[in-house]
């Protein structure tokens, strides 16, 4: 097999896993925008996500969010979305929208509380042995806004604890990936802040723990590539959530802010074996004024040109100059490499995948966006705590 041919060949293998709640409204802390034809329950947001992966052929699973996508029979909701010819993948928690979360959720002083989502946690891994997830993924608003506020140490011990309970709780086959992130809502001091936090408690939990990179979640400079090779090394990296952003959210679409860093991220991904290993590369974004279903196809998109480049870096010419100490021609490999219109060859991987080479305007041209508009009337409209 040819070099190019391989390329292609790993490219068709590529799964970016989408999330339910980018097909619902959103918005920011001040509003929440709707559109006509969002969907009004789960069944109609793996509607939408099956139209993203028609036309990307890349995009196999779809990621819940409890309570946001509860229903009663979750095995009929898992046939459903294969009827639709995609699946359920990871189970999302929701630990941060209840009045008593106020103060924390699992870190919370309170020891009922913390039973109370504890109990939700463990009310996923339910929902995951009924739909077939392998994945529980953990995101914590905890933390505290002033200091003095309750005791730093105590709240670690706290979310060991509750930890350890939904770890035990976990099937053959099954993971639990935990998410940190710097800071929001807690400004003083949040529980899980750091990929070093996050990894120090899932090296303790077992090798069912890994770690959840959320490309948004990071301090202005912070090299995620670093973090990327470190916990690849470690054999802890079990996911990304991605999306972009240029001040301190996470909620625009992947590739948008910085498409070197996604490109840098990926070749850190290529070179440790996480391309091919159990990675899970998911999108984890919300689109508050663009179109929802176009959105998220481009962003499937910018992962594809990403992944395209870092396939296409000249490990043996790369390796050569970095033995060498030939500072100038290890990076003018690496950025041959993103400089390459891959454009057209992910045309032709489409085509050799019997789909349209234009995602974006076969889309268009298929109506399912003027479809939805005439269908979906009436109703309650999916969206933040909907």
């Amino acid at each position: 097999m040819t070099e190019l041919a391989a390329v292609k060949a790993a490219l068709k293998t590529q799964a970016v896993e989408t999330p339910s709640w980018a097909y619902g409204n959103s918005g920011t802390r001040f509003k929440v925008f709707t559109q006509q034809g969002v969907p009004r329950t789960p069944q109609e947001k793996l509607a939408d996500a099956a139209q993203v992966h028609a036309f990307t052929g890349v995009a196999p699973t779809v990621a819940l969010h409890i309570p946001w996508d509860k229903v009663d029979d979750y095995g009929a909701l898992a046939k459903y979305a294969e009827d639709q010819r995609v699946k359920l993948g990871a189970i999302n928690s929701n630990t941060f929208q209840d009045d008593d979360y106020k103060l924390g959720s699992i870190c919370h002083p309170d020891a009922a509380i913390r039973r109370k989502a504890v109990d939700h946690l463990l009310e996923c891994v339910d929902i995951m042995d009924a739909t077939g997830s392998r994945d529980l993924k953990l995101w914590f608003a905890d933390g505290t806004n002033y200091p003095g506020q309750d005791d730093l140490r105590a709240r670690q011990d706290r979310l060991a604890e509750g930890l350890a309970k939904v770890y035990q709780r976990l099937g053959d086959g099954q993971r639990m990936l935990l998410e940190y992130k710097l800071f929001e809502p807690a400004f003083y001091a949040t529980d899980v802040p750091d990929w070093g936090t996050a990894y120090a408690h899932c090296l303790k939990l077992g090798e069912k723990a890994q770690v959840v990179v959320d490309t948004g979640h990071h301090a202005p400079g912070t090299n995620i590539e670093f973090i990327v090779a470190t916990l690849l090394r470690e054999n802890k990296l079990g996911g990304f959530d991605f999306n972009s952003r240029f001040y301190a959210d996470d909620d625009l679409m992947v590739g948008a802010a910085d498409p070197f860093q996604l490109f840098r991220i990926m070749y850190e991904v290529v070179r440790g074996g996480g391309y091919t290993s159990e990675v899970a590369f998911m999108l984890d974004q919300c689109h508050n004024i663009e179109a929802k279903i176009p959105a998220i196809i481009r962003s499937v998109m910018n992962v594809q040109e990403a992944t395209a480049k870092a396939l296409l870096v000249d490990g043996d010419a790369l390796s050569a100059a970095q033995r060498s100490g030939d500072v100038l021609e290890a990076n003018a490999v690496l950025m041959d490499a993103y400089n390459t219109d891959v454009r057209p060859l992910l045309a032709e991987v489409r085509e050799d995948m019997g789909l349209d080479p234009d995602p974006i305007g076969a889309y268009r041209r298929s109506g399912w966006a003027q479809k939805i508009v005439e269908e979906r009337v009436g109703g309650q409209q999916a969206g933040w705590g909907a």
